[in-house]
């Protein structure tokens, strides 16, 4: 599914897929599953990149690496309030990033906004966010109504 779906786009591009083992450890890592439809695509792909090269879904590894930075790190943590009911899984490229909300059975994607601390909505789900973000044509296809 998930490749049909950048291939369908022409936008972005996929990766080999992750191995099983490197989701496990995040999930260690992490001190909590991925959410499914997350597994499920990074099996297929291990990240996509979108059509400006930024990371619309991070590699397993940079997810973990990305996610413990924004919840140990002193300065992020003095700046914006507790990140510990998002999974960041994707940037713009100019600073704001894309989350999962965490302890909740939605599986919709917001945005954080990296300047005022801001989270929004902008999927439904992960393969609408995937969708919506490979057929923008622009950057900040997020903040249009």
């Amino acid at each position: 599914m998930w490749r049909g779906l950048i291939e369908a786009s022409g936008a972005g591009r996929s990766c080999p897929p992750a191995d099983p083992a490197v989701l496990q450890r995040v999930e260690q890592s992490l001190g909590h599953p991925l959410p499914p439809e997350l597994s499920a695509l990074l099996l297929q792909t291990d990240g996509i990149e979108g059509p400006y090269g930024e990371g619309l879904v991070w590699p397993a590894e940079q997810i973990l690496k990305n996610n413990e930075t924004f919840r140990t790190d002193p300065q992020t943590r003095s700046l914006y309030r507790p990140f510990v009911s998002l999974l960041f899984i994707g940037d713009n490229g100019g600073g704001d990033q894309f989350a999962l909300l965490r302890a909740c059975e939605r599986a919709d994607v917001h945005v954080w906004d990296h300047e005022t601390d801001e989270r929004s909505p902008v999927a439904p789900d992960l393969a609408g966010y995937v969708r919506r973000a490979l057929e923008s044509g622009g950057e900040d296809w997020y903040r249009q109504p």
